[in-house]
């Protein structure tokens, strides 16, 4: 186990996140567990696009069993590489196709949350396009030539793409406000590439360009993004697309099967290499893809292309293809965990565990046979409760978690869920949710 002294803040934000059932934003080293093949498989993924090739993953699991997680881990990963990693959830108002402005604050979410390793908060955009820019002047510095001439030259690769004229021209205006202190027109060039012009009129008016990030144009634009963070000195783009299912709920068999088709298209392009430097991770549940009447096996093309590999059976599994279905935890694998989140939860500090690790075995013995395996494939509801389960030992010292343990009832709920009940004294009770 690592004895390495935790910060404070990382271990409050760890904690916080897990026992609000949410994926920590930092520090998910410090709880990572298993998942070996998985991960090496999307570290493969992310070189390929460093090397300006490009990549689409479908990452399944259920409700709580880690693909928020893994996908952010991969996120940290492809940062690591110096990719920029752009993150959002799908919802109601985001979407892949629409025609009412939901896939526009689909992208406008995209470029917010752009990160890159040193900042991997989001709100990179502006320093992407300004690192653009000190380079294009070192370069005309050397070379004796002015600035924007050898900027139009770096961009002249962009134009072969949809909007790609109107990209370079908006670069160059950020170009010229910079020069000329011009934060109005700075912040209008950004205000673009973001996707927060709503009118060709507007766009008109603040840049001279004759278009701006429609709904059509989305994905189109992301590929320009890709091409563009490489021109800045960075390996590629990789977006990551949370809550998939989101698509399964449309109720509207048309607009469902349109996103579908927007899921094949991108797909397609990724499988053909024609996306440069572009990389796709999509989180989803099972259903989302498997079903037959709304997910996306109702798709004739998306389920030839995502079918399993008919041999991978019997416990072989097969990772080439562009599915990764998130098995569930070890047994073995989840023993460790814990050991992590103790770990975090005493600052990384031996001596201030508040269970040893036989207490470990005993929470987890406890939840198979009031619960079953059913824990080990939604971590989440599990983790949780071992959080209120360390809280209430250190809120009431001399407490043994042999009691709590004894006095551990679980009581299904109408949405299946389970309530763990712990008897702390007489007239204490604590309510972990499962």
């Amino acid at each position: 186990m690592n004895t390495a002294i935790i910060r404070p803040k990382d271990r409050d934000a760890v904690l916080q996140s897990l026992r609000a059932g949410v994926v920590p934003s930092v520090g998910q080293r410090l709880i990572q567990v298993g998942r070996a093949r998985e991960i090496e498989t999307l570290v493969a993924d992310i070189e390929r696009v460093a090397d300006g090739g490009s990549a689409f993953r479908l990452v399944i699991g259920e409700y709580g069993a880690g693909k928020t997680f893994f996908l952010n881990l991969v996120r940290s990963v492809a940062m690591e590489k110096k990719l920029v990693v752009a993150t959002a959830d799908l919802n109601p108002d985001r979407r892949l196709h629409a025609g009412g402005g939901q896939v526009r604050s689909l992208y406008a979410e995209l470029m917010r949350n752009l990160s890159t390793r040193t900042k991997p908060d989001g709100g990179a955009l502006s320093s992407i396009v300004e690192k653009f820019i000190s380079t294009a002047k070192a370069e005309a510095k050397t070379s004796g030539q002015p600035t924007e001439p050898v900027l139009r030259q770096k961009l002249d690769q962009l134009t072969e793409l949809v909007n790609g004229y109107d990209f370079a021209d908006v670069i160059a205006a950020y170009c010229r406000g910079h020069d000329e202190g011009n934060e109005q027109l700075k912040s209008d060039a950004v205000r673009w590439l973001r996707g927060e012009f709503s009118t060709k009129t507007d766009a008109r008016e603040a840049l001279g360009v004759r278009s701006y990030v429609d709904d059509a144009s989305v994905y189109d634009q992301l590929k320009l993004m890709a091409r563009f963070v490489r021109l800045a000195g960075f390996s590629g783009l990789l977006v990551g697309l949370d809550e998939m299912v989101n698509l399964y709920k449309l109720a509207n068999v048309q607009a469902r099967n349109a996103n579908y088709e927007q899921v094949l298209r991108i797909l397609n392009d990724s499988l053909q290499g024609t996306a440069v430097g572009l990389g796709f991770v999509l989180g989803g549940t099972p259903e989302f893809m498997l079903d037959t009447r709304r997910g996306l096996f109702s798709y004739p093309a998306l389920q030839s292309r995502l079918a399993q590999n008919s041999f991978a059976t019997n416990g072989l599994v097969d990772l080439s293809g562009p599915v990764i279905r998130l098995s569930s935890i070890a047994p073995e694998e989840f023993y460790v965990l814990l050991q992590k989140i103790r770990s975090v939860y005493a600052f990384g500090d031996v001596e201030k565990h508040l269970i040893p690790d036989q207490g470990i075995s005993s929470f987890m013995e406890h939840c198979s046979k009031r619960i079953g395996n059913a824990y080990f494939r939604t971590p989440r509801t599990t983790i949780k409760a071992f959080i209120d389960f360390l809280a209430v030992l250190e809120q009431n010292p001399g407490t043994s978690w042999q009691e709590l343990l004894g006095g551990l009832d679980v009581v299904e709920d109408k949405g299946g869920a389970a309530d763990l009940t712990v008897e702390v004294n007489d007239d204490e009770f604590a309510s972990f949710k499962m």
